[in-house]
C-alpha cells in the first residue's frame, strides 16, 4: 500500500452549457434526443453487478407526450431486496479496504466521463422521461451531479484529514469506517443529480448501497447506473432496484443489515419509514442513519423597498422553472399593497411570454408535470381556489392531460392568510401571492413562519438593509437555504449546501462533510508508547 499523502484535484463548479442557436452543444444534444426518442429501451435491475429481469415490467413515457413510450423497466419485490443485500454484504469487506484515493478515483472518474461523453445522454434522458428543458437538465442531470462528485471527493479528503490532538506519551488518531450493513438510497423524480448523489455519497465513504429509484424517473437513473459502472465502480457496492414504493420499502426497512436511509421524496412517506425503523430498532445490527430532504413551502416575502423589476423575474424562475416540481420552488408570496399595483402588472406581463410544451423545443420554457397522479392533484388545487371566496386566479388555471400533462403557470391570489394552497405544498406551477397591508409587516412575517410545517428555502426582498435583519432574524427558522434579493431555487453545490428543518427533514446539507459524515463511523485509536507499569496513584501514598 502507497505510503504517500495524497491530495485530490481542486474541485470547482461545472461550467453551464447554453445550448444557445448554433452552437455545437445544442446539434450534438438535440442528436442524442432524437436517437433517444427513437428507441425503447428494457431495463432490468442491476444487483451484484448482473442484469436481472423479473418479467413484472412497467412502461416509460415522455410526460409530454404520454403516448410515447421510451420503454419499460422490471420492478423488484422482497426477493430482489433479499439479493441485493447479500451482493452488498458480499462487497462490504473488500470495498471498505480498498483505499480510498482508489475509491475517490472511480467517482473522480464518474464526473468527467459525465462532463464529457455521457453528458448528452444523461441530460437527454432527464429531457425526455423527466420533462426538463435543456437548461433545467444542464444545470441539474449534467453539472450538479459533476460538482457532487467532485465536491464530495474533497470533502472526503478534508474529513479524513481532521484528526485529535495528542498528549504526552501517545498518539490519538481517528479513523472514519464505511457503516456495517447497506444504506437504502431512494431518490426522486425531480433531479437527476439527486438520484446520482444518494446512492453514492455513502458508497464514497465506503458503505454500500441499494437504489431505488423514483418510477418516473427510472429511464435517468439507469443509465447512470451504466455510467458508474463504466468508471469502475465494483459489483455490489451500489445495486440498482426500482419497483414500487411499498413492495420494494418494507422488506429494505425490515432487513437486519439496514444501516441507514438516504431519502428525497414527499414528508408522509419519510415519516411512514422513520415509524418503521423504530418499529424495527431490535432487529438491526447497528441503528440506521436516517437522511432525509422531504417537502417544501418556500415563499418569497418582499418588503416594501424591493426591487420590483428583479423581484418579479425572480418570481417567475422561482415558481415557474420545471414546473414549479422542485422541493425549493417558490409556492408562496407576501407582496405589500404599495408594491402590488406594478409588482401585478409586471408578473402578468412576463407570465403571459412563457412558452409552454416538449422540451425537444427549445423555445418552451415550461414543459409537462411528471404524470397524472401529479397532474390530478396540482389542477384540484386550481379547481379549490376557482370554486373559493376568498381567492381568484389572476392568471393561468388552464389543465389539458390530452396529450401531455400540462398545467400552465397559475398565480392565485387570496385575502386568506391560512388559504389551502397558500400553506400545503402543491410541487407544481401554482404560486398562491396574499397581498398585505404595509403597516402589517410584522403581522405578515409571523404569518409566513407560521403557514406551513416546512422550512426548507425562503427569500426576502428588501433594498432597506435594517428591514432585511428584521426579515431575516424572525423568519430564522422558516428556512434552511435562505436568500436575500434572489430566488429561492438553485442552491449550487460548494456554495450553498442544501437541505431544511421543520417537516423539510433533518437538514444534513447535501453536498457537505456534514452529509458525508453520516455514512462512516468514526474510530477513536489511542497509542500509548510507554505503557505505565505501576497501577497505584500518588495520592494513594499516605492518609
Amino acid at each position: 500500500m502507497s505510503n504517500a499523502s495524497f491530495q485530490v484535484p481542486v474541485a470547482k463548479n461545472e461550467p453551464i452549457k447554453s445550448y444557445a442557436p448554433g452552437s455545437a452543444e445544442r446539434t450534438s444534444l438535440k442528436t442524442a434526443l432524437e436517437q433517444m426518442a427513437s428507441e425503447t429501451v428494457e431495463i432490468p435491475l442491476i444487483i451484484g453487478g448482473e442484469e436481472i429481469r423479473t418479467g413484472n415490467t412497467s412502461t416509460i413515457v415522455m410526460p409530454h407526450d404520454h403516448g410515447h413510450v421510451l420503454g419499460s423497466f422490471h420492478q423488484g419485490d422482497a426477493n430482489a431486496i433479499d439479493a441485493a443485500a447479500k451482493a452488498s454484504k458480499a462487497a462490504e469487506r473488500e470495498w471498505q479496504a480498498t483505499p480510498w484515493e482508489h475509491r475517490a478515483a472511480i467517482f473522480l472518474k464518474a464526473a468527467d466521463l459525465l462532463a464529457g461523453p455521457w453528458r448528452d445522454k444523461i441530460n437527454a434522458a432527464t429531457m425526455l422521461g423527466q420533462s426538463k428543458n435543456a437548461y433545467q437538465s444542464e444545470i441539474d442531470a449534467a453539472c450538479e451531479l459533476i460538482d457532487f462528485w467532485r465536491y464530495n471527493v474533497q470533502f472526503m479528503r478534508e474529513l479524513y484529514t481532521e484528526q485529535p490532538e495528542s498528549g504526552p506519551g501517545c498518539w490519538n488518531r481517528i479513523e472514519q469506517r464505511g457503516l456495517e450493513g447497506f444504506v437504502f438510497a431512494v431518490t426522486p423524480f425531480n433531479f437527476s443529480s439527486i438520484a446520482g448523489n444518494l446512492p453514492t455519497a455513502p458508497a464514497m465513504m465506503g458503505t454500500t448501497a441499494l437504489w431505488k429509484p423514483a418510477s418516473t424517473a427510472v429511464l435517468s437513473g439507469y443509465w447512470l447506473m451504466k455510467l458508474l459502472q463504466e468508471a469502475g465502480l465494483p459489483k455490489g457496492v451500489v445495486n440498482f432496484v426500482p419497483g414500487q414504493g411499498r413492495t420494494i420499502g418494507t422488506p429494505a426497512i425490515a432487513h437486519p443489515d439496514l444501516a441507514g436511509v438516504h431519502f428525497t421524496g414527499s414528508t408522509g412517506v419519510f415519516q411512514s419509514m422513520w415509524k418503521s425503523i423504530g418499529a424495527n430498532i431490535d432487529n438491526y445490527k447497528c441503528y440506521p442513519r436516517i437522511v432525509g430532504e422531504t417537502g417544501g413551502k418556500d415563499f418569497i416575502f418582499a418588503h416594501a423597498s424591493a426591487d420590483v423589476e428583479a423581484l418579479v423575474a425572480a418570481t417567475v424562475r422561482g415558481a415557474f422553472e420545471y414546473q414549479g416540481q422542485k422541493c425549493s420552488a417558490a409556492s408562496r408570496a407576501y407582496i405589500p399593497k404599495s408594491i402590488w399595483p406594478d409588482y401585478k402588472e409586471r408578473l402578468v406581463a412576463e407570465i403571459a411570454k412563457i412558452k409552454m410544451g416538449d422540451p425537444r423545443d427549445f423555445r418552451n420554457f415550461m414543459n409537462a408535470v411528471i404524470d397524472e397522479k401529479a397532474f390530478n392533484t396540482i389542477a384540484g388545487y386550481i379547481s379549490h381556489a376557482k370554486e373559493s371566496s376568498d381567492a381568484e386566479i389572476l392568471t393561468g388555471g388552464g389543465c389539458d392531460k390530452s396529450k401531455g400533462y400540462f398545467i400552465e403557470p397559475t398565480v392565485i391570489t387570496t385575502t386568506n392568510k391560512n388559504f389551502k394552497s397558500l400553506c400545503e405544498e402543491i410541487f407544481g406551477p401554482v404560486l398562491t401571492i396574499h397581498v398585505y397591508d404595509d403597516k402589517d409587516f410584522d403581522e405578515t412575517l409571523e404569518s409566513c413562519d407560521t403557514a406551513s410545517a416546512y422550512a426548507l428555502t425562503g427569500a426576502i426582498w428588501s433594498q432597506d438593509r435594517y428591514a432585511a435583519v428584521k426579515m431575516a432574524k424572525r423568519l430564522e427558522h422558516s428556512a434552511g437555504n435562505f436568500y436575500i434579493n434572489d430566488k429561492p431555487t438553485g442552491a449550487v453545490v460548494g456554495q450553498q449546501p442544501f437541505g431544511g428543518g421543520r417537516a423539510s427533514g433533518t437538514n444534513d446539507k447535501a453536498g457537505s462533510k456534514l452529509n458525508l459524515m453520516k455514512w462512516c463511523s468514526a474510530r477513536t485509536i489511542k497509542e500509548t508508547f510507554v505503557p505505565a507499569t505501576e497501577w497505584r496513584y500518588p495520592f494513594m501514598d499516605a492518609e
